[in-house]
Order: structure tokens, then sequence, then C-alpha cells
């Protein structure tokens, strides 16, 4: 059922801020077992993103702004791609091949679209058209603190496309507040089709992702913490950019 594709938090009408978090769960639909894997591996990275809920829900809390949070794992669907993005289901996550998803043809991908992903963005796209033409849309994730052996430097990457109007300031205050930052690392924000791209670039809308080290949010007490210190440095941002 469509209401349960996703979690969505009110927040104020008032709010000018959105915020997303596509990688919430690490939880599946009844029906999808554990689609074949190892119950372990879904308290890893490559079932949901470590933190960024907690994270999203303290800074919600905080605003009074609205969030829609994915409910299922992205390991059934992920919701920061196109629908016709050819890793919106993915066979092989970090070695690890998904027996459940193995299989899966276009009419089983087509299914999970219908039920998870179509919902989750008629959400955000009607929230948006609700708020107007002021909102800033602000996406949370986590990466892993290395990746292949390699550690990663980064404490947080702000991610962008084309629009640098929040991503710059945000930048800036988050290297004052003496984070280490990562300028569209460990990841580009230029993904064509995917959340912010169809949300925020298309709409002309502010927007950034940004990337928290999941060391650093690892508890809920951390997560809780961290959004604390966050809140702020966003806030001066969106203060350098005039909003």
């Amino acid at each position: 059922m469509t209401e349960n594709a996703f979690e969505a938090i009110a927040g104020a009408k008032s709010s000018r801020i959105l915020l997303l978090c596509d990688h919430a769960s690490n939880a599946l639909p009844q029906g999808f077992g554990s689609l074949g894997l190892e119950a372990g591996l879904f308290a890893t990275h490559i079932a949901h993103d470590i933190g960024a809920a907690a994270v999203t829900r303290a800074l919600a809390a905080a605003w009074n702004a609205p969030a829609f949070l994915g409910r299922w794992s992205r390991l059934l669907i992920d919701l920061n791609r196109g629908a016709d993005d050819p890793t919106i289901v993915m066979k092989l996550s970090d070695g690890s091949i998904i027996p459940g998803n193995r299989d899966a043809d276009a009419a089983e991908v087509a299914r999970r679209i219908a039920a998870y992903h179509a919902p989750y963005h008629a959400a955000i796209a009607a929230e948006l058209d609700r708020m107007g033409p002021g909102a800033v849309i602000l996406s949370m994730h986590s990466f892993t603190p290395s990746w292949k052996t390699v550690p990663r430097k980064w404490e947080v990457g702000v991610l962008y496309d084309r629009d640098e109007r929040l991503a710059a300031p945000l930048m800036a205050r988050l290297e004052q507040a003496g984070f280490t930052v990562g300028d569209n690392e460990p990841y580009t924000g230029a993904l064509d089709g995917d959340t912010l791209n169809v949300h925020g670039t298309r709409r002309g809308l502010p927007h950034v992702l940004i990337e928290i080290r999941q060391d650093l949010i690892a508890s809920d007490a951390m997560a809780q913490d961290f959004a604390r210190r966050l809140k702020p440095i966003i806030d001066a941002a969106l203060g350098d950019m005039g909003k």
C-alpha cells in the first residue's frame, strides 16, 4: 500500500525547509523475507545510511520542518535513483550478491517502482507544490569511514550539481566550524534523475545533499548531538544566501 512507502513528518506549514532521507531504513516489506541475505548485512551500509534517519528526525523537530523518509531498505529499491536507472534495484552491492534481486525482471522492477518509489516522489512533489518557490531542500545521507580499506578523510560531504547557492556557503560555514569538508565528495551530486535533480534542479530550488561520515553518527545519541551542531551551521548558510 502506498501509504506505507515512506514516513512523513508534517512540520509547520510555514517552513521553508523540506528534509529528505532516501536511505533511512533497513527494513523490508512483508513478502520479501531477507532477499536471501544474511541478517547481519542489514546492519551495514548496503542496507541503509547509518545514522541519517536520526539526524533527519532531529533536524525536522528542531526546525518544525516537514520531512519524508524512505520506509524500506535501499536493497528493495533505491529512492535516490531515477525510475530508468539500471541500479534502482541492485543485484550486487559492495561485493554481496542480492539473491532476491538477482532474478528481478523488468516487470518486478516496475512493480516495486509503482509501490514504493513513485509514491515517495509524488509526496515530495506535492509538498513542494504546496510550499512554493521559497522552498529549500536538504537531503540527508551518510557514508562509510573507509572504502575498499582506504580511509576517507572527510567528516561531511556537500553534494550538488549546477546550483551552488546553498552548497557554497554551507561548505564555507562547515569549514569555519572545524569540519573536514568534501566538495562533491565522497560522491558527486551530478546524477541525472536522482532525488535532488528531479525535485531541486528541475524546479530551480536551492538544495544540497549532506553526507555525514557514519562513525560520527553511529548511535542515536551521537546523531542527536551532530544534528544540534549542524543546525546553526545550516541556519548561517541559509542566511548567507538570503533565505
